[in-house]
């Protein structure tokens, strides 16, 4: 199969997507209304709650949701094959990630902006939130301790890289002032000055790792790169947001879509060929990236992409607090979500260009790749062409490196920059998943500041700076503690399973929301992934705790996923009730804003 043919039908359903059922579900099922003020009006406070331009939302909400998922995920699915990860992106993205990420959004914003626990309390139960509360904490530590490893295994060592995404700071400091103070709204003056220091910062990138003055200080190893990223974080998080989150979420989005842009680009005119089958034999399981059958596994492994629990904290976190009409709701929920679709198949055909036998001799360790009886074809050119030993780099992100560079070197003026590319490519990864970091440290503060707010009120106080301080510091230790002591091999995994967990409860909530809205009859749009993937997930985390944890002696792991399992089951349990409760409801009442509802709640 040509790639091309999988770009042109992956355009063609996010479109139809978007414009068809996309609308339907925002305007229709939802109702969302132009005239009905949203939090970042009602609320705003210059701090957190700040109404921002749909545009610059966009930026800083497709930034925060694609981390490593739809980079790494697809990559590591191809061993499946390009069927079942292209399947999977193409339905999950539109039937269920856009939609949970768009009914998640709205149930914030008609929440206040608060947090998916928070929801839950107000329309499920209060001992459900408080649970739901525990667990996404939990998952959310798991998941920023995930994304950030992968930022240091593709940043340490690596000063083109590091100055890079380094870089990025300063210039979204510029662009904050310029936009909030010097030029009050002038995203497009923002605009260019962010995008043209950034261009500038990529090109002598390759001279600052050159130069023995500043090469030195930029190629930190990895412990270095481990304390730096923490730090980042918490700085991140105590900040306004307008100063340095959302201006480098935009910013890094011009370098995210710009790239991927170029990567259809090059492959519209190369017109490579996928040299991976469409089903592979490990689609029953044996294979060696993935320990499992393509039926469940291939659903926790593309996450971000198809679906993704994370993207529920995004959108409980910081971007309700900032947006500013909702009927934007469709372009900033469901339209990230497509982008971040079209970034995973993107991401699969870079892997599945490769020949199979150089893949998996990149994904898997010497030893076990010896198992496979596969013979290398390209490997030791294109490791050449890099200047690196690319062999047995398990995670994906180097296959994914080699994939594009392959791509973008098979354009004739390009033949020689195929290290270049390499280099760029290892270095857009790390940006990638960076700005989840900093989004979703943010979003922790956010959480501990509500739990601990239950016990002493003041922690409730946005602008009460002791709070802050102390609950960014708190949650930023968790996260970074195992960042510096762990490995990819043994969080990512477990946040894999968690984290579908996470969406199908998103999904559910969004459920419970509709049919208290008196809509019953469109719950099936939301309630039908969610029940689904509560399955499939369960499922998946089963098989990971006796076939995989337990039989080799991962106890640690094995424990963590059952609370994980427990806790959501709980909340899952409460939601089903509280569903059969509302259905039970025979008349309507009116609530504040002149609707309809079979009840109201405090928002």
């Amino acid at each position: 199969m040509n790639a091309m043919t999988l770009v042109f039908a992956a355009l063609c359903v996010f479109a139809i997507g978007y414009r068809f059922y996309g609308l339907f579900f925002t305007r229709k099922v939802l109702g969302a209304k132009i005239d009905r003020l949203t939090p970042a009006v009602k609320m705003a406070d210059g701090h957190d709650y700040v109404k921002t331009n749909k545009y610059v939302l966009f930026g800083h909400h497709f930034a925060a949701i694609a981390a490593a998922g739809p980079l790494l995920g697809p990559v590591l699915a191809a061993q499946f094959g390009y069927l079942p990860g292209a399947l999977w992106i193409l339905v999950g993205c539109v039937m269920a990630g856009c939609v949970h990420d768009t009914v998640v959004l709205f149930a914030s914003v008609r929440h206040k902006g608060r947090s998916l626990a928070y929801i839950a309390t107000q329309e499920i139960g209060k001992s459900t939130g408080s649970v739901a509360g525990f667990a996404v904490l939990f998952i959310l530590v798991l998941t920023l301790a995930g994304l950030s490893i992968a930022v240091v295994n593709a940043m340490h060592d690596s000063a083109w890289g590091t100055f890079t995404v380094f870089a990025t700071i300063p210039i979204a400091l510029i662009m904050g002032v310029y936009l909030h103070k010097w030029r009050d709204g002038d995203v497009l003056g923002a605009s260019i000055i962010g995008v043209g220091l950034l261009f500038v910062a990529i090109l002598i990138g390759p001279y600052v790792a050159a130069s023995p003055t500043w090469g030195p200080l930029f190629n930190m190893p990895r412990p270095a790169i481990a304390l730096t990223i923490p730090i980042y974080g918490f700085v991140a998080s105590v900040l306004p947001v307008w100063l340095l989150l959302c201006p480098r979420d935009y910013l890094s989005t011009y370098l995210k879509i710009g790239t991927i842009a170029m990567l259809a680009i090059g492959i519209f005119y190369v017109r490579p060929d996928l040299q991976m089958p469409a089903l592979t034999k490990f689609v029953s399981g044996g294979g060696p990236i993935i320990p499992g059958a393509v039926f469940p596994f291939l659903f926790i492994t593309i996450a971000c992409g198809a679906l993704s629990g994370f993207h529920a904290i995004i959108g409980t976190g910081t971007t309700p607090k900032m947006l500013d009409n909702e009927n934007n709701l469709l372009f900033v929920g469901f339209g990230a979500m497509l982008m971040e679709g079209f970034v995973a198949i993107m991401a699969l055909i870079a892997a599945c260009v490769l020949v199979p036998a150089d893949y998996f001799a990149i994904n898997t360790k010497p030893e076990v790749f010896a198992t496979l009886g596969m013979a290398t074809v390209d490997l030791a050119q294109l490791s050449a062409a890099v200047g690196e030993n690319i062999t047995g780099r398990p995670g994906g992100a180097v296959s994914l490196a080699v994939g594009m560079a392959h791509i973008f070197s098979s354009i004739p003026i390009m033949n020689h920059l195929m290290d270049y590319w390499y280099h760029f490519a290892i270095m857009f990864e790390a940006v990638f998943i960076l700005t989840a970091v900093d989004t979703g440290t943010r979003v922790g503060r956010f959480f501990l500041q509500e739990m601990i707010g239950q016990v002493i009120p003041k922690f409730q106080e946005k602008h009460w700076m002791p709070g802050i301080l102390s609950t960014s510091a708190i949650f930023t230790f968790m996260w970074g503690y195992l960042v510096y002591t762990g490995d990819i091999s043994t969080i990512w995994p477990l946040f894999g399973m968690s984290n579908q967990l996470l969406a199908a409860v998103g999904l559910l909530i969004g459920t419970t929301m509709i049919i208290r809205m008196g809509k019953a009859r469109y719950a099936w749009m939301t309630a039908v992934p969610g029940l689904s993937m509560v399955v499939i997930t369960m499922w998946a985390g089963y098989l990971q705790v006796f076939n995989n944890y337990i039989p080799k002696g991962l106890y640690l792991l094995a424990t963590l996923a059952i609370i994980v399992v427990a806790l959501m089951a709980v909340v899952i349990v409460g939601t089903v009730r509280r569903w059969i409760e509302l259905l039970n409801i025979k008349k309507t009442v009116v609530d504040p804003y002149g609707d309809p509802v079979l009840e109201v709640v405090p928002e």
